[in-house]
């Protein structure tokens, strides 16, 4: 019954796996951001746009943190520690266990993100022509794991499994950069009494790390003192969101795995509720007004310019040259074709991006706004010529495009 039902079954499976690919594995997570994204828009150009607008912006009655005065505020300091939480024990993972822990496996995709940050903020600046926009070099240097994986899952079984681990690491190490750069580029003033206390609690997480603490509840208490602590210390509060996570040991005394089993209890919530929260309540921008001149202004044409042009040329440069030059050898089964494909999807900023907006231009609306059509612009083109490309150029057998190595947690 099977052999004489495979001719139907098989064509009819390769028809339909793009539409399975909608509800299932990568692709979920990534397609429910750009159904988010849809509705923030429409929210914020429909009859309820004054309601959008007050929900996230309008002052709060009460707030038990006045630094935390209204419900965006909330979010991005306060939720998005919890997204940045899960970055971080993906970090520790794949640093130690995982796909970054081989040197020499870790070489291209490091080199690969650095090229992927300094390409797009050298065609931002080249564009934007610096001045008043200057410190929004950072905002198309950052790539959204979760929308990049997505639209990858949408190819189904046709993408090479050394191609998925190849964008996952280099998006890993770009979140890493892209830490970094947020703790070290946008910290407007520092609090020393609060640094002082942050590195008090720090230093007892490491304590109990070392002590190999098998519970949880310990971690998190300390961890919800330390972001306190760095809230009010100038530096951005989703900075101990990391910090916290790179604490939390790998097996508790018992040998349980606490790291690994963190991270899948907290990375549905960080996927599925947490961005997506952070997407509805950044992405809605008011395009009333506005004319297809609006994208031609210089900080939304600077950022789409950065992550459509930016991020693909520096990427794909540095692994050819890479691999040519003998460094390190592209990913297995993939062809220049492919990792072209790739590097275009490493151009969809999104949630990173929306973050890194918004502290660029601190209390500048109008600036932020226009940063949103960039980003919107520049990841909605990354995300469809991507496809586009890799539609037409890869085709594997499914002993190729088995799934290996660690999945996307955020």
């Amino acid at each position: 019954m099977s052999d004489t039902s495979t001719p139907v079954v098989q064509p009819l499976r390769r028809i339909f796996a793009p539409v399975r690919a909608l509800f299932v594995g990568d692709a979920s997570a990534g397609i429910l951001l750009i159904l988010v994204a849809a509705a923030a828009m429409l929210a914020a150009n429909s009859a309820l746009s004054s309601e959008y607008k007050n929900l996230f912006y309008g002052e709060l009655p009460w707030t038990p943190i006045p630094k935390l005065k209204d419900l965006h505020y909330w979010i991005n300091d306060g939720l998005m520690a919890v997204f940045f939480f899960v970055v971080g024990l993906e970090v520790k993972r794949e640093v130690v266990r995982g796909s970054l822990a081989d040197p020499a496996a870790r070489r291209l995709p490091m080199i690969a993100a650095l090229a992927g940050m300094l390409a797009p903020a050298a065609v931002y600046i080249l564009v934007s022509g610096g001045g008043a926009y200057t410190s929004g070099w950072a905002i198309p240097a950052a790539t959204d794991i979760a929308f990049a994986m997505g639209v990858l899952g949408l190819l189904g079984n046709r993408v090479p499994a050394s191609l998925r681990l190849f964008l996952l690491t280099v998006a890993i190490v770009d979140d890493i950069g892209a830490v970094l750069v947020i703790a070290v580029f946008y910290t407007p003033s520092i609090y020393i009494e609060w640094l002082a206390a942050s590195a008090i609690v720090l230093a007892v997480l490491i304590v109990m790390n070392r002590m190999k603490v098998s519970v949880f509840w310990p971690f998190i208490i300390a961890a919800l003192v330390l972001w306190y602590c760095v809230l009010h210390s100038g530096v951005h509060a989703t900075i101990a969101g990391v910090v916290a996570a790179l604490t939390i040991p790998l097996q508790g005394r018992q040998g349980n795995a606490m790291l690994e089993k963190l991270e899948h209890g907290l990375a549905p919530w960080s996927a599925y509720l947490v961005v997506p929260v952070f997407g509805f309540a950044n992405a809605g921008v008011a395009l009333k007004g506005m004319g297809a001149e609006a994208l031609l202004n210089p900080l939304p044409l600077a950022i789409a310019a950065g992550l459509v042009v930016g991020k693909q040329v520096g990427i794909f440069s540095i692994v050819f040259l890479a691999d040519k030059s003998g460094f390190a050898a592209r990913p297995q089964n993939a062809s220049w074709a492919e990792i072209w494909g790739v590097s275009i999807l490493c151009g969809i900023g999104f949630t990173m991006s929306l973050f890194i907006g918004g502290l660029a231009f601190p209390g500048n609306d109008a600036f932020i706004e226009s940063a949103k059509i960039g980003i919107l612009t520049g990841s909605a083109i990354s995300a469809v010529l991507g496809f586009i490309v890799l539609r037409l150029t890869t085709d594997h057998s499914p002993e190729d495009c088995d799934d290996q190595g660690p999945q996307p947690a955020n």
